[in-house]
């Protein structure tokens, strides 16, 4: 059976529980990271030398970084859904894969921790407003992309949606400016419409309110 170590709230390891759960393979989830500590046991070391989640055992194939393992699921499990056959919408599914590690989510990312988990009185004001101005930007630019498109890489949910659709519960929970984006809006929509996007990625942030020690 496939292993997923990781806590629920983190971002990385709902990429990977989210791709697990289009799939519908059976897996088991391990408490690991943040406060279920477990990151610098030997054993993990060995699974993942830079001690971070999420990691996944599938029959002894080990995969870490959140992204490798949204990739593997999908062509091992996802064939024709989230590994899409075609060379040529499987590379636009890539595309936004890596334009989301590259800069969707550092932007996303810092505004969160800079506005949700830092207390307030040590909020950085300007790195706040120039996260949430770099983050509107590249929404906007998403929202552009969207335009006459379900999903990211066409008509039909592949693999390239979870990284960046990932990032939409919190950037919209959030009570900060945020500029129109209708496309953008639709998209999450028709995404929380799907199971295991509610069961995964829409999972409560609030208690991580205000707390750098996480």
């Amino acid at each position: 059976m496939l292993k997923v170590w990781g806590r629920r709230n983190s971002i990385n390891v709902q990429k990977a529980m989210w791709a697990i759960g289009e799939t519908g393979v059976a897996h088991q989830h391990i408490d690991a990271g943040g406060q279920f500590g477990g990151l610098d046991t030997p054993e993990f070391h060995a699974m993942n030398p830079n001690m971070r989640v999420p990691v996944i055992d599938d029959g002894g194939t080990i995969v870490w970084e959140s992204h490798s393992i949204v990739r593997y699921v999908a062509a091992k499990y996802g064939s024709g859904t989230l590994w899409n056959e075609d060379p040529a919408i499987r590379a636009k599914a890539d595309e936004w894969i890596d334009w989301t590690l590259a800069d969707l989510q550092p932007a996303a990312l810092g505004l969160f921790w800079g506005f949700w988990r830092t207390p307030e009185p040590q909020r950085n004001l300007q790195m706040i407003r120039n996260a949430t101005a770099r983050s509107a930007k590249l929404f906007q630019l998403l929202d552009e992309h969207l335009a006459g498109r379900k999903f990211v890489a066409g008509d039909d949910f592949t693999m390239g949606d979870i990284p960046a659709g990932a990032q939409l519960f919190r950037y919209f929970g959030m009570p900060i400016e945020r500029p129109s984006l209708p496309n953008v809006e639709a998209w999450y929509e028709r995404l929380k419409d799907r199971p295991a996007y509610r069961e995964h990625v829409m999972v409560s942030f609030q208690d991580m309110k205000g707390r750098t020690n996480f």
